[in-house]
């Protein structure tokens, strides 16, 4: 059986433009003159700008979700550090400070109901530790 090709013919095809002998130097073709925007491209440039602005800003649930575990995970690690810290007799105040800045990214709103009862009892975890180092809780 023989194949012919797509048109039906056998036989060799020739290529469209002979091949060129490369040459040894490089140039590069011609500028175009610079032209300014028109008017209506820099609007529509600046109504994209907006609309990937605006969906920067829309919060997916499960990153707030993600987000509050870890702020919750790192108040944690804090309180352990600062219970460590108290046994071994010797509290620093960079360890208050942390405990502050930590009960401050425990305000937010996670939108899962159990997930914000478990962070709003570490926050409040870690205001009755700082009443009782003498700090004002941060509200």
């Amino acid at each position: 059986m023989r194949i012919y090709g797509a048109n039906g013919m056998a036989g060799p095809t020739t290529s469209a433009a002979p091949r060129r002998a490369s040459s040894s130097t490089f140039s590069l073709p011609q500028a175009e003159p610079d032209t300014a925007p028109s008017r209506a491209s820099t609007l529509r440039s600046v109504a994209g700008i907006d609309a990937l602005m605006a969906l920067q800003g829309v919060e997916d649930p499960t990153e707030r979700r993600r987000r509050s575990v870890t702020k919750g995970r790192q108040a944690l690690d804090v309180l352990e550090e600062l219970k460590l810290s108290v046994l071994g007799g010797k509290l620093d105040n960079a360890l208050v400070l942390r405990l502050k800045t930590a009960a401050e990214g425990l305000k937010d709103s996670s939108g899962d109901r159990n997930l914000d009862a478990v962070i709003a009892e570490i926050e409040l975890r870690v205001e009755v530790e700082l009443a009782k180092m003498g700090s004002e809780p941060t509200l």
